[in-house]
């Protein structure tokens, strides 16, 4: 029997507050910079059938494709999953996204009855591979990106294995923050699994397997009444890599959905081949990023579960650049060109929903730096995260600024300068917003960051970069204009500079050198003629045009 509509609504904010509660233990355990500040993780709950059942607000990007991941552990053990154990896996054909999100799956049961999975997926600061970082542009097949683990058992009778464990922690550069990471990632899964086992309890299986396919097919009305509400047609839309590294350029993601009722058929099998770098996107991740930008056109208040998703279906040929063949190098998917999928899915439905629909958000332009620290006298490896990109504007105003990217959406943070400082031998000189940088529109983009970055590292430091959107702003959308692209430099003490590409590896850095970004903003929304001259003179006044 299906539970009263209160009931429902308790045990569906019940299953949100747990993976809330979940997040926060993750955040404050975890040991790397990429976690507990950047916070670059998330958290989720499936069901015995691997259906997405709650997430919590942090990488969207992860959470559509982390159902895929509790799959691959129910395909490859089965019925032999026991009470206590621990699963784990990265590799982007067993569930994974991209090789540096590791995702640690923990069955929850009743009895002899399993009933929920507990999903937690970390990005690493490393994962091995031919470059630090986790990062490698010059990477043609994913042997060159880092360790593959396919679904493992990690854990047995409510311990982890220690051989596996140091196995794993040898094949990465810093292996003290994968070990630190791992536990809280564990310490995650675990607390999930306590709660839902006093949930279980509480309410009985029976009563909590039906009030969860019930909150699923509740979604799913949702979605599907805001869908029908839209325009039937079919539309198109397209958005472009800058390259892969390997020498192809302007590379097209293209979108088109057929919108019938209260489905959607997003078909992106007009997109690129597959290509020779790591801007490839697996199966899992394309799903993801298509699911994403369904999500940002629903109303705030649809549960973003496994039946708010079911009016979509998604459809791209292997071999494509958006469904890769086993073995490519896939590394900066999550990214791009998940951003750019999500743009030209955007594009090509807003005609469909005009007041849904947004500016695009700034790509990613990633920078990773290793070196000798000397005030700790050991190595290091740190991530940029700060000079975020600027949100795209919108029916409503305008983008917020320095907000991310399309597959964060404000769920990535740069954190506190003073920590990055006191953790890392860098010395930040500047981070503000940068004028101009914004799409121009009815509502214009939100605006991008400038930074200055001075290296404080002894002897010779070394970058890697990865990256999109130094070629390409991010997308005005209904007559709105497209933002500035990035430009990175790299200034010497001489006072010499060159611009940093979006791909490279093995870029010197000297102390005293400066890292200046100049990061993009969003894309603009609506016609810029039709902007309020009001707000025209308070950018001016501020600064921001």
């Amino acid at each position: 029997m299906q539970p009263d509509p209160i009931t429902l609504a308790v045990l569906e904010n019940r299953f949100r507050a747990i993976v809330e509660e979940m997040g926060e233990a993750l955040l404050r355990t975890a040991t790397s910079q990429i976690l507990n500040s950047s916070r670059d993780f998330s958290v989720a709950l499936c069901d015995a059938r691997a259906r997405l059942v709650a997430q919590a607000d942090h990488i969207p990007v992860h959470v559509g494709a982390m159902p895929f991941a509790a799959a691959a552990v129910l395909e490859a053990f089965g019925d032999v999953i026991r009470p206590g154990e621990t699963y784990l896996l990265n590799d982007p054909w067993h569930g994974g996204s991209h090789l540096p999100d590791l995702t640690i799956v923990l069955p929850v049961f009743a009895g002899a009855e399993l009933h929920f999975l507990c999903v937690v997926r970390a990005h690493q600061s490393d994962i091995g591979g031919a470059t630090h970082g986790a990062y490698n542009p010059a990477a043609f097949e994913i042997w060159q990106e880092g360790i593959r683990i396919p679904p493992i058992r990690l854990g047995e009778g409510d311990r982890l294995r220690d051989d596996l464990v140091s196995m794993l922690a040898l094949n990465t550069r810093i292996a003290r923050d994968f070990r630190g990471d791992l536990m809280a990632m564990w310490g995650s899964a675990r607390l999930g699994a306590k709660r839902l086992e006093s949930l279980l309890a509480e309410h009985g299986p029976t009563k909590l397997d039906a009030a969860t396919a019930a909150i699923l097919d509740l979604a799913e009305a949702h979605a599907r009444r805001i869908i029908g509400a839209w325009a039937d047609g079919e539309y198109v839309g397209e958005a472009l890599l800058d390259d892969d590294g390997h020498g192809a350029t302007d590379i097209p993601i293209r979108a088109r959905i057929t919108k019938r009722g209260d489905s959607l058929t997003v078909d992106l099998s007009e997109s690129a081949a597959q290509v020779r770098g790591f801007v490839n996107s697996p199966w899992p991740n394309t799903v993801s990023a298509v699911r994403m930008a369904l999500a940002y056109l629903l109303d705030p208040e649809v549960a973003k579960n496994d039946g708010a998703f079911r009016p979509l279906t998604v459809i791209a040929p292997e071999g494509s650049i958006v469904r890769p063949r086993e073995g490519a190098a896939v590394t900066l998917c999550t990214s791009h060109p998940g951003n750019e999928i999500v743009e030209a899915v955007v594009k090509a439905l807003a005609p469909a929903c005009p007041e849904r629909a947004m500016g695009g958000w700034g790509r990613r332009f990633r920078v990773a730096i290793t070196g000798h620290d000397p005030r700790r006298d050991k190595r290091f490896v740190w991530h940029l995260f700060h000079a975020r990109p600027g949100g795209g504007g919108h029916a409503k105003g305008d983008g917020w600024s320095t907000a991310g990217e399309w597959h964060s959406a404000g769920g990535l943070k740069f954190g506190s300068v003073e920590m990055a400082e006191a953790r890392f031998p860098l010395f930040f000189r500047r981070h503000e917003f940068r004028p101009g940088s914004a799409g121009d529109g009815t509502h214009r983009g939100g605006l991008g960051a400038e930074l200055e970055l001075v290296i404080e590292a002894d002897g010779i430091s070394r970058a890697n970069t990865a990256g999109d959107g130094a070629r390409h702003g991010s997308a005005g959308m209904l007559g709105g204009r497209d933002s500035a692209p990035h430009h990175y430099t790299l200034r010497h003490p001489d006072g010499t500079e060159r611009d940093l590409r979006t791909k490279e590896t093995g870029v010197e850095l000297s102390p005293g050198d400066v890292l200046i970004v100049r990061s993009a903003g969003g894309g603009g929304w609506g016609p810029p003629e039709n902007r309020d001259p009001a707000a025209r003179a308070a950018d001016a006044a501020e600064g921001l045009i």
